[in-house]
């Protein structure tokens, strides 16, 4: 079979196999359930449905259970199929009547769906029907600027997103699959796809487990299921039948799942469940295509509706005063466009613009430091998280067993432990397990003995009954010593003495009992422990189990997945960010533990998968905020500790590359997955990392707030001064006999005013913005309107005042729709640089170049418009030399009376 390079981690290193099933023997006895305990039904071979909260569609084959209770010659009849496999005309039946063997996907987005999701926008609707309302009403001015404003939005933003499905698409790109299967007799390379229920395989080292199926036959068949339960040591899988009682499906030792794969050793298997009737295909199934709303859409979605629900108040309102205060027969009509002027300029047009550009500046910077964005709304909520959930295997972990210790009876580190268990993995023929090759990595052992000087005579192979394998070996000095090592309780056994300190010592039952403490101590500290003894014999040409007794116990070799070097500096780096680390692991609590210890996480307060399964929402709520390691948990349990999280007003990451945490990850505000994970995690991710390493995810926070910040600089800035707008408006539209603006003024202001805030995107950001999380708040934004909205209507109402009582402007109109006009762009244009930052604007802190270049040309271009033909067009007139040195004094006042207010509200912590 041709192994997927993209299904799990492993399959990208060099395929190791066993001869012995020393991982199984050094592994916790309980193993962790990716279901519930009550998933089997009192040994039925009904399989009931998930965990509660995992979606119904995600089941396990119930023929897969059957199949496991029976022989293997029932198992054939039950599958209507032989030992010489399918025929060519069988399968191609089957074929037809299953269907293929792929699992659901996302379906590829076309160009024409993709600018129907582009332009379903609030703002993008209201803008198209206003436009199109003013060409009906014969106004073509002002329908092609706002056709204008909207094409621009939505092709910029169209353009952006149809870059990132394209670099998606790239990204989810599968590699084609083949599996042996046994056709006609004869084993042949067959397309993954073309599998069928009934068809036998063949597996070896590398395979990637083609469907959910029922072994057959195996020789030290083990299988790497951590995408599966998160446990790092893979399993035995044997062919005898199953006693199903109340265990797990992956607790059946004759049973193997799709995306799971062989680490070691050879097997045939019958497939019972292909595509969507496996457990994989139906975690897919039930995934693919769902769409989750994040804090980043909540946010934009409640944003945008306050705007428009302020413009659908005030537009009507501005209609009837004009309406009734005017004079002369057209006034209606020019109340009418007047009001649908205003209401464009109430609305924020420019946000879903705003928004893409800086998603996607945000998403290039981030390709650059090794984080690849699926989903552009996904970096604001990268951002915005302040709890990452994350596995432990290979994120927290090497995803590499090591030797962590070799040590006496009592413990102590010893080297003669290390030299034996070594000469036991160099000499045992056949391939070497991962036991054995953490042994091996060892070499400096070379420096302690001359293994040229140790010869091999004999080799008593492992089997499960014994659980212990041996080896004799010629010692330097002369004599012949038995080497063994096992499983700790099948070594004791087979001891009646103890070395400690060079002496040995009478292994008595009350001494028995205090040894057993000391292992059981290195197990409950999360290692996998082998026993180590020896025994010396007489010359004799054979020797035999029987040998493996008396024998005299010198310690313990101790395995782990240890803890990455860079993952400590990384969880503190984002706690200091104000990012909470929490680990949602399907691996036993005891190696849970023993990692979050050391890379410095608290585990006092810890929650397994039975007792989540137990608790209320409402409780699991509760409890999720103070623990910080959850263990032993299914899928159904990750999915709902998230949404718990999410209840609690978290914004949740969940980092995770398995099967088991798709639903975590479409649950999660954002999911994190990285390029080597399953095809489902990966699918199911926003953020896909090119290294699974969480120093790239605090470069990834940082770059996501930096993103958030200079969207937030538009949403503010616009909102404020619109809300502002309002309240000149109204007065105006009272106090006058005229129109305060023409509709095509409005626009040509609004317009210009759109064009000096594009390079937002490009802003530069201070450290104290991006130092916390910042999720969206829309009662933030609602303070910052009502505090800083009103401060231009007072400079407003002072430049009506100039222009009416200065300027004598009560009749003639174009003299003050112009310096209105002028004002309101030089103000707006303005602000910009006092909202941007939290700071002194131009003394402590200074916008980058492409937004000062655009604001002060702006600037400059109201100034000069009035005295240019196209001013002229727009019924604008050129400003008495008077003007502008008031209109200064105006710009001085409002830009020191804003920062006072700033300042106040940031005291406040309003804002």
């Amino acid at each position: 079979m041709i192994s997927r390079v993209a299904a799990h981690p492993y399959l990208l290193a060099p395929v190791f196999g066993y001869n012995a099933a020393f991982a199984i023997l050094a592994r916790p006895v309980q193993q962790p359930a990716l279901f519930p305990k009550n998933l089997l039904k009192n040994g039925t071979s009904r399989i009931a449905a998930l965990a509660k909260g995992q979606p119904a569609a995600v089941r396990v084959s119930p023929q897969l259970a059957d199949a496991a209770a029976k022989p293997v010659d029932e198992v054939l009849r039950m599958l209507q199929t032989s030992a010489t496999g399918l025929t060519e005309a069988e399968a191609e039946e089957r074929l037809e009547r299953h269907g293929p063997n792929e699992v659901a996907s996302e379906k590829e987005r076309g160009w024409l769906l993709r600018l129907l999701i582009t332009m379903r926008n609030p703002l993008v609707v209201l803008l198209s029907l206003l436009s199109v309302l003013a060409f009906l009403s014969g106004d073509p001015r002002a329908g092609s600027v706002m056709a204008l404003m909207v094409t621009l939005g939505v092709a910029l933003r169209f353009a952006q997103e149809s870059k990132a499905d394209l670099a998606a698409a790239k990204l989810k790109a599968m590699i084609t699959v083949t599996a042996t299967a046994v056709r006609d007799g004869r084993p042949r390379e067959v397309p993954l796809a073309e599998l069928v229920p009934g068809d036998l395989i063949k597996l070896s080292a590398g395979d990637m487990i083609p469907a959910d199926i029922r072994i057959i036959s195996s020789k030290d068949l083990f299988i790497v299921q951590a995408s599966l339960t998160g446990e790092s040591m893979p399993v035995e899988k044997v062919e005898a039948p199953a006693v199903l009682g109340r265990r797990s499906p992956l607790e059946l030792e004759n049973v193997c799942f799709l995306g799971t794969s062989v680490e070691s050793g050879t097997a045939s298997a019958a497939v019972v469940a292909t595509g969507p009737q496996t457990y994989f295909g139906g975690m897919a199934r039930s995934l693919s295509g769902q769409e989750v709303t994040t804090s980043f859409d909540r946010g934009v979605n409640k944003f945008t509706w306050l705007m428009i629900s302020l413009m659908a108040i005030m537009s009507p309102i501005v209609f009837l005063v004009n309406g009734l205060t005017k004079t002369g027969p057209d006034r209606w009509h020019e109340a009418f466009f007047f009001a649908l002027a205003v209401a464009v300029g109430l609305t924020p047009e420019m946000l879903p613009m705003i928004v893409s550009v800086c998603l996607s500046k945000g998403a290039i910077a981030m390709s650059r430091k090794k984080v690849i964005v699926k989903r552009l709304n996904a970096i604001q909520n990268f951002g915005a998280m302040n709890v990452l959930c994350t596995d432990k295997t290979g994120t927290l972990t090497l995803d590499r067993v090591i030797l962590e210790h070799h040590c006496d009876v009592v413990r102590q580190e010893d080297d003669g432990v290390l030299v034996t268990a070594y000469l036991i993995s160099y000499f045992q023929t056949g391939l070497k397990n991962v036991l054995d090759r953490a042994i091996l990595d060892h070499r400096e052992i070379n420096d302690l003995i001359p293994l040229e000087r140790f010869q091999k005579i004999d080799e008593i192979p492992f089997d499960f009954q014994r659980r212990v394998m041996s080896v004799v070996v010629e010692m330097p000095e002369g004599g012949r010593r038995l080497l063994t090592k096992g499983a700790p309780e099948a070594i004791f056994r087979r001891c009646s003495r103890f070395e400690l300190g060079g002496d040995v010592f009478s292994l008595e039952q009350i001494i028995i009992e205090d040894l057993k403490e000391e292992y059981e101590h290195l197990s409950n500290d999360g290692f996998r422990v082998l026993a180590v003894a020896y025994k010396d014999l007489d010359p004799r040409a054979a020797y035999s189990k029987d040998d493996e007794t008396d024998l005299i116990l010198t310690g313990y070799v101790a395995f782990l997945d240890p803890p990455k070097e860079t993952a400590s500096p990384a969880i503190k780096a984002l706690q200091q960010h104000g990012v909470a680390v929490k680990v949602l692991t399907g691996d036993n609590e005891l190696v849970s533990r023993k990692v979050c210890h050391e890379v410095g996480l608290p585990t006092d307060h810890m929650l397994l998968g039975g007792q989540v399964e137990t608790m209320t929402d409402e409780q699991l709520a509760a409890a999720v905020e103070t623990t910080t390691l959850f263990a032993r948990l299914s899928p159904a349990h990750k999915q709902r500790i998230v949404q718990s999280l999410q209840r609690k007003g978290h914004v949740v990451g969940f980092m995770g590359d398995g099967i088991n945490d798709a639903p975590g990850l479409r649950a999660a505000d954002v999911g994190i997955s990285v390029d080597t994970a399953v095809d489902i995690a990966r699918e199911s991710a926003d953020l896909i990392l090119l290294e699974k390493s969480l120093m790239v995810l605090e470069e990834g926070v940082l770059e996501g707030r930096k993103v958030f910040a200079n969207i937030l600089k538009y949403i503010r800035m616009g909102a404020s001064s619109n809300f502002g707008n309002m309240f000149s408006v109204l007065g105006a539209s009272a106090l006058l006999k005229f129109l305060p603006m023409l509709p095509v003024q409005v626009l040509t202001n609004n317009l210009l005013y759109d064009f000096s805030q594009v390079p937002i995107p490009t802003d530069d950001i201070d450290p104290e913005q991006i130092a916390r999380p910042r999720p969206w708040s829309i009662d933030e934004i609602r303070r910052f309107i009502f505090f800083i909205g009103p401060i231009s209507s007072i400079f407003d109402y002072t430049t009506f005042f100039v222009m009416l009582y200065v300027f004598g402007c009560w009749d003639n109109p174009s003299l003050f729709q112009t310096g209105w006009f002028v004002e309101s762009l030089m103000t707006q244009t303005l602000i910009i640089h006092i909202i941007r930052t939290n700071r002194i604007p131009f003394f402590q802190s200074r916008a980058s170049w492409p937004l000062t270049v655009t604001t002060a040309l702006i600037m400059g271009v109201g100034m000069v418009l009035p005295f240019t033909p196209l001013g002229a067009a727009i019924k604008l007139t050129p400003l008495p030399p008077l003007y502008w040195p008031i209109l200064g004094v105006t710009l001085l006042c409002y830009a020191a009376l804003t920062q006072l207010i700033k300042k106040w509200l940031l005291r406040k912590h309003w804002i």
